[in-house]
């Protein structure tokens, strides 16, 4: 474990005990060890230099994908929300991104350079860097097709380039064995009239505020999608829109969001995500897996 003291050289901020609470859509979570948002990529590079290599870490973003169980989490937390925020155009009309721009914003960007196929990214509720982590996705679209490239950091404080071929990609999911974290991306659109992607926007996230909690704590979709079906079609048939489970609940606007409807503890909502999954399976024969990321200590009660 590493003090705050004990790292003098380090620009960005270093926080003790912090409640994940705080930096989760969910508004869920126990106490974090330490917390670090650096204040750039050297930054951070400095910061693993030095933390012990027994260190456990963990990378965050907005926390929109993301339960926080109620015991915390040990070690470090690196939270990208207002780090590694670059993006510019290439002289190739490529786009370059740091890991710490919000997919919406990375949306905007294109719309104004007259680059089409990122308007799905209006509708994800997360940062660049979380959606290469999971491919994430919307509206039949998703990250990985546009990559060209990623830059990433290992646990030694080194930049790597890599090219898609050297990760195994499918729907929701990215896997390496390297210990590497993205921190940046080349990404490809076709140029488009503005007009075009902005009317494409606005229907999206029309379509979006009409169809999702929007302005209710919750992750996003917390299934995936199984092959030729979905999520929320078969929790809704299961019977379990609306129902509720102490302080969470499966939204009726849309079967497959949960929201912390009053108060609810990490243990609320991971006890309803079971009790979604068994019901679907009794009455549907249909294994659900999570969208959403679950980390942490159950809570030492």
């Amino acid at each position: 474990m590493m003090a705050a003291e004990k790292l003098p050289d380090i620009r960005g901020v270093l926080k003790a005990r912090e409640p994940m609470s705080k930096h989760t859509s969910w508004r869920i979570g126990g106490l974090a060890d330490r917390l670090f948002t650096p204040a750039d990529i050297e930054d951070l590079a400095h910061y693993l230099q030095q933390v012990p290599e027994s260190e456990p870490l963990t990378w965050i973003g907005l926390g929109s994908n993301l339960l926080v169980r109620d015991g915390g989490i040990r070690g470090s937390v690196i939270s990208l929300k207002g780090a590694f925020a670059d993006i510019k155009l290439t002289e190739q009309g490529t786009v370059y991104a740091e890991a710490g721009v919000s997919c919406a914003r990375l949306a905007r960007f294109c719309k104004d350079q007259g680059l089409s196929g990122a308007e799905f990214l209006a509708g994800i509720p997360g940062l660049l860097g979380g959606s290469l982590a999971m491919n994430a996705g919307a509206f039949g679209s998703e990250t990985w097709s546009f990559v060209q490239s990623v830059t990433t950091l290992d646990r030694q404080g080194n930049l790597h380039q890599r090219k898609p071929d050297e990760f195994s990609i499918a729907y929701r999911s990215v896997k390496t064995d390297r210990r590497e974290w993205f921190v940046a991306a080349e990404l490809k659109f076709e140029k488009t009239d503005s007009s075009e992607a902005a009317d494409k926007i606005r229907a999206l996230l029309a379509k979006r505020n009409e169809t999702q909690p929007i302005g209710e704590p919750s992750c996003g979709s917390v299934f995936r999608n199984p092959e030729g079906n979905f999520a929320a079609r078969l929790i809704e048939t299961a019977g379990l829109k609306g129902y509720r489970l102490g302080g969470a609940q499966v939204s009726e606007k849309h079967a497959n969001f949960i929201i912390n409807a009053d108060n609810a503890s990490a243990k609320d909502i991971e006890q309803l995500i079971r009790l979604v999954q068994e019901t679907v399976q009794q009455k549907h024969g249909i294994d659900l897996h999570t969208e959403v990321v679950i980390l942490g200590d159950q809570d030492h009660d």
